[in-house]
C-alpha cells in the first residue's frame, strides 16, 4: 500500500517548458520559462519570465535548446528541477 502512495505522489510533479539560456556549468543548465497571463485588474495580456536551475545528467542540452523540466527534491542550494526531455535543438 505504501508503494502505491509513493507512485501517486511522483506523478504529481510539476512540469514546465523553457529555453536553455546558459550551459556553462557542469551538469547544470539555466532554463528560462515564459508565462503568459491576463492582469487581474486591467485585463491586459502580460508575459513574465523566470529562470530555473535544472540538473542535466548527461550534459546533452546546449544554450538555445527547448527543454522540458520536472520538479525534484532539492539537489543543491538552487537546483530543484531536472531536465526530463529535450524537445528541440537550436537551429543554426
Amino acid at each position: 500500500m505504501s508503494n502505491e502512495k509513493i507512485n501517486i505522489e511522483r506523478n504529481d510533479r510539476k512540469v514546465l517548458t523553457g529555453v536553455v539560456v546558459s550551459d556553462k556549468m557542469f551538469k547544470t543548465r539555466v532554463v528560462n520559462v515564459e508565462r503568459v497571463f491576463r492582469h487581474p485588474k486591467y485585463e491586459k495580456t502580460m508575459k513574465q519570465d523566470k529562470k530555473y536551475y535544472a540538473h542535466d545528467e548527461g550534459n546533452e542540452s546546449k544554450a538555445g535548446d527547448l527543454v522540458e523540466i520536472t520538479s525534484v527534491r532539492p539537489m543543491s542550494k538552487l537546483k530543484r528541477w531536472r531536465i526530463s526531455r529535450l524537445l528541440g535543438k537550436k537551429s543554426k
